[in-house]
């Protein structure tokens, strides 16, 4: 089965009458307002809010595919089965069914309509600790439906609970998680590495096995003493991996060459006139993962720099560059980028339904590859500085190299070692290693992904961005559209159309409406309708293809109404103040404003 069929089959298992579960849309790949992840990196990203308890517009019954992008595995790029982007298949259960309808209808759709067969299926539970017990409920529920007790795994909370913060000890307070139910398939026509150790098992990472899916049981809420708290409502969160169940389905242990990834792969091979084969494996792997997620942060608008999303699609694009260096040869960017890119297009209809990502595309791959051909003649220009009577450590010169300029290893030895030097790879291995533990380390911090921040501070900070919102479009005039926010603790960012910069008066009349609006402590009130209808009695929604059939409507006062999922205070006085600190250009038409809280709160005026 192809893969777009997978995901179609997916839906339609799911929303038939016999489940009944509601499809909504995917969240962008860049998540507005989620100051705690630069990417959506999970499926059930979106819906944290209602796993806690809040309902959800469209129901209990949710079904979706979430494109995902995890910064943290970069550098685990390379071998079958590791990507950066993927899709998340998604089905929950919002305080309704529970562990014994999951299991058997995921069985089902696994064995009957995507046809894997039975006897290489295998699955893991937890095994308990002194939080949680044993999850013998999921044991039975296998056995009963047949699986015999050899292909039933049992392990700790390292692989068989989830949160996005880890085990339950590293949960932080309000931290929802629970135990998991993973799928694993097994490719029976691999043998076992022994590099892996002497035994495989379903968490054997020789790639004998691939995890295809995994059913979380969110059942508990971590508290400030350090102690789980059942949630009201138990809800499942099952997410599976379209990539991997198209390697199952397609009995394929290379992931990249599946269906709709393959043709990328015959892309590059084009592009460098070699051949996808031992050798040469890894770098093309690389640059197929990296140009598929490139293209999807494109398309959302992302373009390369030195913070934030635009490091990264940055960072991905040079690390693509310099592995095409590798099999073509030669330090100059080398054509082909725009057609491999194209191909990922071609291979997502129902994602690029136009030809303006096409443009995006073009340009943008061209500025920064010429960009980064600059960047390789000023490596060059560096390494000639090398003097092996300074530079004690010819390693680390190396290393800077590579972390600098992307200069492939065997390139920097070549160059340092005419002048003298002496490099090792084994030695630059090390000081890598030890710059990915630090990345991994910070990376766990930013890209662990998740809803922002729901404290008091952030609450006030989101409803402040509605009211922001509405007096940029009352001052400045109706062109005004939001373009994304970011809230943290301490300030909110607001990104928004407009061509020009803004005057110190308007700045002053903007934050005195604001202002003026929190003073009159009007009512903040959440109601449910239609997509359509809301649209058409104007509700502010300027992420529309982000929505679903219902969405949830939070009014102020008269003064706005806007779609959105996120934290409110329930009156504006509670907000006390806000103060405009720094506004900001981000590109052609689009500014930015920073605003914080004014310290101390506003007296609450006789509510309107």
């Amino acid at each position: 089965m192809k893969t777009n069929d997978i995901r179609q089959a997916y839906f339609e298992f799911f929303t038939h009458k016999d489940r009944h579960h509601k499809k909504i849309p995917p969240a962008p790949l860049i998540p507005p307002g989620d100051p705690t992840t630069l990417f959506t990196g999970f499926g059930m990203q979106q819906l944290v809010p209602y796993l806690k308890g809040e309902p959800h517009p469209m129901g209990k019954r949710l079904v979706n595919s979430q494109p995902c992008f995890r910064a943290e595995d970069i550098e685990e790029v390379g071998d079958s089965h590791h990507t950066t982007f993927f899709e998340m298949l998604g089905n929950w259960s919002l305080g309704d069914y529970f562990k014994q309808d999951q299991l058997t209808w995921i069985w089902e759709f696994f064995t009957k309509t995507l046809n894997l067969p039975q006897d290489k299926l295998h699955l893991t539970l937890f095994q308990g600790n002194q939080d949680v017990p044993k999850d013998k409920e999921s044991f039975d529920i296998w056995k009963k439906i047949g699986i015999p007790e050899s292909r039933i795994h049992y392990y700790p909370a390292e692989k068989n609970w989830w949160s996005r913060a880890g085990t339950p000890d590293k949960m932080p307070p309000g931290e929802i998680g629970g135990t998991t139910c993973e799928v694993f398939f097994e490719f029976q026509q691999l043998k076992h590495n022994p590099k892996f150790g002497k035994t495989c098992h379903p968490n054997c990472d020789c790639g004998k096995f691939i995890e295809i899916g995994n059913s979380v049981f969110m059942e508990y809420e971590k508290q400030a003493g350090g102690s789980l708290k059942p949630l009201p409502k138990k809800n499942v969160d099952f997410g599976g991996g379209l990539e991997r169940l198209a390697a199952a389905t397609q009995n394929t242990p290379d992931m990249f060459q599946i269906d709709i990834i393959a043709p990328v792969i015959k892309e590059i091979e084009k592009s460098c006139d070699k051949k996808y084969e031992s050798k040469q494996k890894i770098s093309m792997r690389v640059i197929a993962d990296h140009l598929r997620a490139a293209t999807f942060m494109i398309a959302e608008d992302v373009e390369p720099s030195n913070k934030e999303q635009g490091y990264i699609l940055r960072r991905l694009l040079r690390r693509a560059a310099v592995k095409m260096h590798q099999l073509k040869g030669g330090l100059t960017p080398v054509p082909g980028f725009i057609s491999i890119c194209h191909e990922v297009i071609r291979q997502y209809p129902d994602f690029f339904k136009t030809p303006v990502v096409r443009k995006k595309v073009d340009k943008i791959i061209d500025h920064e590859m010429d960009k980064f051909a600059r960047s390789l003649d000023r490596g060059l220009k560096e390494s000639e500085k090398f003097d092996s009577n300074i530079h004690t450590d010819a390693n680390l010169f190396a290393f800077n190299l590579f972390q600098s300029y992307g200069f492939p290893f065997d390139i920097s030895k070549e160059l340092i070692e005419k002048k003298g030097g002496i490099v090792s790879q084994s030695k630059f291995n090390k000081i890598f290693e030890g710059h990915k533990k630090l990345s991994r380390q910070a990376a766990k911090k930013i890209f662990k992904g998740g809803l922002a921040d729901q404290s008091e501070i952030t609450t006030k900070l989101h409803t402040a961005t509605h009211l922001l919102h509405q007096s940029l479009r009352q001052i400045l005039g109706d062109h005004v559209r939001q373009e994304g926010s970011n809230i943290t603790a301490e300030r909110l960012r607001f990104d928004f159309t407009h061509p020009q910069a803004l005057t110190e008066a308007e700045i002053k009349k903007i934050e005195s409406l604001i202002n003026q609006k929190i003073k009159a402590n009007l009512p903040v009130k959440k109601t449910i309708q239609s997509k359509d209808q809301a649209l058409k009695s104007g509700v502010l929604a300027f992420f529309k293809e982000t929505y679903p059939d219902k969405v949830s409507i939070y009014s102020i006062g008269t003064f706005s109404q806007e779609i959105c999922g996120g934290p409110h205070v329930t009156s504006t006085a509670e907000i006390g103040g806000v103060k405009i600190i720094k506004q900001e250009s981000v590109a052609a038409g689009k500014r930015r404003i920073y605003a914080v809280l004014k310290n101390g709160t506003q007296k609450p005026a006789h509510q309107t």
